[in-house]
């Protein structure tokens, strides 16, 4: 028993030296921070109730690995290698094979659909710069963008040929749990680092193709969702808002610095535009003294842009529209239009009502049956086992947005949520995913992007 513990403790102590080695690797190499500040992110993360699950999960895979592996290798010096194979071959090579042919089965029906579309390939940008024209009817024609590297030229190609003009490029900012009073934070306001780099580098890679550019800092809360930030006093509310401001006057430095036409100034804070109105208006205020560029507030669908009193400073009524459209799965165009009606009539009176533009600072929808039915929701890693995939729903989706809403006078268009420049081809015909990259979505969206 002693001994069984022992081995069980040993395991364990090596699944917690790879994890931190590895995550200490990242933060130090890909994420390029300092080493003080390496460790103060590993300590937060290392506090964290999702990084602990997964990583005792983790150890349970590795200690029963390291039980099989300790099986064989007895049974290999006590009946020799024959024995050892023969076992092997029975108790874990045909459980798994059968279990991997169930898996592909369930992931073969859940992707199977009948839905035949014809891609169109005259409608795409053949030439080295984007046609602009952004010039001509002020629609943005955009795209939220991740993956980017030290080398863009490919993925800069892909996005003229499909007619995006207008590229959000989004930096995130960690916070732990939505009860902390901090954030990370530049280490000096406006000097970049090598994080910075690649950012200010995609920026202008990206202008050099004529792309326009949105720069979109997002508060990413590792527990919890930025809208529902909760602090318990005024000086709480104060102590995180200049972390907050730390960071946008940084970026706005970087919007500047590098002629991006475009900042938002905020991402879903519901509570924080609650506690802090006049935190929000000084903020922007001090902003304009730096940058010289267009400015948006990205407020969430279901109602935050009524808590707004500063969107006569700003350039655009963002919204994050992720607004539910159907009540059933798998819906036809007309249905989808329709669900469009009540959405399109509140939009117009917010307009009208502050006399702004409205942009759709994001949208997106799975490829997946239900998708327009809650289309804030993100799937899961597994979910190919237990939803049904529909490439037809999301470019049906697309397609309706555009039809009801493209040529509206106070519509300014749309930043399509997400494009990741690292998505293989092979993975879109079992993605549940946002991304619309390969499938039927990416040639709908290349097509109304190309309407003048």
């Amino acid at each position: 028993m002693k001994k069984e513990l022992f081995s069980v403790i040993k395991v364990y102590l090596v699944t917690w030296l790879i994890s931190i080695l590895l995550i200490l690797s990242l933060l130090l190499f890909r994420a390029e921070l300092s080493l003080g500040r390496s460790f103060r992110e590993l300590s937060e993360l290392l506090l964290n109730s999702q990084f602990l699950i997964s990583l005792h999960v983790l150890f349970a895979v590795l200690y029963i690995l390291f039980l099989i592996l300790r099986y064989f290798i007895r049974v290999y010096r006590i009946h020799g290698i024959k024995t050892m194979s023969k076992r092997l071959v029975l108790r874990v090579i045909i459980p798994v094979l059968f279990l991997f042919l169930i898996f592909k089965s369930i992931v073969y029906a859940n992707s199977s659909e009948n839905f035949i579309y014809e891609w169109d390939h005259t409608v795409e940008n053949t030439g080295n710069m984007i046609k602009d024209h952004y010039k001509i009817d002020k629609k943005h024609r955009g795209m939220s963008v991740f993956g980017w590297s030290s080398d863009n030229e490919k993925p800069i190609i892909e996005l003229v040929k499909n007619n995006i003009e207008w590229v959000a490029v989004i930096p995130f900012i960690a916070q732990k749990d939505q009860y902390i009073t901090t954030m990370g934070t530049p280490e000096i306001i406006g000097k970049w680092s090598r994080r910075d780099s690649v950012f200010i580098k995609t920026i202008r890679q990206l202008k050099a193709k004529g792309i326009h550019v949105q720069l979109k800092p997002h508060i990413w809360v590792n527990d919890g969702w930025r809208s529902d930030i909760a602090l318990k006093s005024k000086n709480e509310w104060n102590v995180w808002f200049d972390s907050y401001r730390d960071n946008l006057i940084h970026y706005a430095k970087m919007a500047e610095e590098t002629g991006v036409e475009l900042l938002c100034v905020g991402t879903e804070l519901r509570t924080s535009l609650k506690h802090m109105p006049d935190r929000w208006t000084s903020l922007i205020k001090e902003i304009k003294t730096i940058y010289h560029g267009q400015l948006t507030y990205a407020a969430n669908w279901d109602g935050e842009f009524e808590l707004i009193d500063f969107w006569e400073e700003l350039d655009y009524i963002g919204i994050q529209a992720y607004f539910p459209i159907t009540k059933t799965s798998k819906p036809d165009l007309e249905t989808l239009k329709r669900g469009w009606d009540k959405h399109i009539i509140q939009l117009e009176s917010l307009s009208k009502a502050h006399n702004k533009p409205i942009l759709f600072t994001e949208i997106g929808y799975k490829s997946e049956v239900s998708a327009t039915i809650r289309p804030w929701e993100w799937g899961s890693f597994l979910g190919i086992l237990y939803q049904k995939k529909s490439d037809q729903t999301q470019h049906l989706a697309y397609e309706a947005l555009f039809k009801q809403l493209w040529n509206k006078k106070w519509f300014a268009g749309t930043y399509i949520w997400q494009w990741d420049t690292r998505t293989p081809e092979d993975s879109a015909p079992t993605s549940l995913g946002f991304s619309p990259r390969y499938k039927p979505a990416q040639n709908t969206i290349a097509k109304w992007y190309a309407k003048l």
